[in-house]
């Protein structure tokens, strides 16, 4: 009745049951990285290499203890997955619905893509991908939040999660601290709690007045980790140390044709490399903090 024959319907029936089947093939494919960041848009434009380099070589870094040695065989093989999706902070992850959510999952107008991915994740040349496309991106489905989508059953499931995020939330936190603490909460209750986290908020910044900023957004966001009993560790990625070395630093940002900075906002590769250097001390000890809370009877 609709033009197709008999013949028509079962080709179709068949490519129908051999796409499913290849869907299927793919969820089942997939393995959850061992260890998982994720951040914004600094991962893209400098930091996505360093952190991939430093997650996957924790022993050289940290330089362990033999009962830290054993606890990081909890981590497996350490396949090292690091995301970074342009403006998002951590409300755009626990986000369900709206423009918070959309900048997770809404497609570029202008790139089509909207995020970098590194390290395991991402065996390809380009780093660059669209969030929502491809089997090892998909978190976003209706009235569900990346999260709640990316931690569902036989999907990711790191043993170790990182979040780094500040700037894209430097007005939201500042100005209002039960923004922070609301942010935290959401974020806990969508967390799965078995999963060891570390929350540490990004690098300076080139200018004084973004740095200030910042600092006092991290202040409060600390706060709402302490107040709310999370069981993430804090890492502070704005102290005294790295804003020294980033404020103010040409060499650390992308320079225009004048030898002008051109973007103030997001620390070069090399900027990320150094940053690693100087929170060496408080990543390591929140690593084993963390894993070591799931092994108490390691002795």
């Amino acid at each position: 009745m609709f033009g197709v024959s008999l013949s028509g319907l079962r080709i179709m029936a068949c490519v129908t049951g051999l796409l499913s089947a290849a869907a299927g093939a793919h969820a089942k494919d997939f393995m959850s990285p061992d260890i998982l960041v994720l951040g914004d848009s600094q991962i893209s434009f400098g930091s996505g290499p360093a952190f991939v380099e430093f997650f996957t070589d924790i022993k050289k870094h940290c330089n362990p203890d033999p009962i830290q040695k054993q606890q990081l065989t909890s981590l497996g093989e350490m396949k090292v997955s690091v995301i970074g999706v342009r403006s998002t902070s951590l409300h755009s992850w626990t986000a369900r619905r709206g423009r918070a959510k959309g900048a997770v999952c809404d497609v570029d107008p202008k790139w089509k893509v909207n995020a970098g991915a590194y390290g395991y994740v991402n065996q390809t040349a380009n780093q660059y991908v669209q969030i929502g496309r491809g089997r090892n991106y998909q978190f976003c489905a209706a009235g569900k939040s990346p999260f709640e989508e990316m931690f569902r059953e036989d999907y990711y499931n790191p043993g170790l999660l990182l979040m780094s995020f500040l700037g894209n939330s430097a007005k939201r936190w500042a100005h209002n601290p039960e923004l922070a603490v609301e942010d935290v909460e959401k974020m806990q209750a969508q967390l799965p709690h078995d999963i060891p986290c570390i929350f540490m908020t990004t690098a300076p910044a080139y200018k004084k007045s973004i740095t200030d900023l910042r600092r006092k957004a991290q202040v409060n966001l600390q706060a709402a980790f302490e107040q709310t009993g999370s069981h993430c560790s804090f890492v502070p990625g704005v102290t005294p140390q790295t804003v020294a070395a980033n404020q103010g630093n040409k060499k650390y940002f992308r320079l225009n044709k004048r030898g002008m900075v051109k973007d103030p906002f997001h620390p070069n590769k090399a900027a990320a490399k150094n940053f690693f250097a100087l929170e060496m001390g408080g990543i390591c000890k929140a690593i084993f903090d963390q894993i070591g809370m799931q092994h108490p009877s390691v002795n």
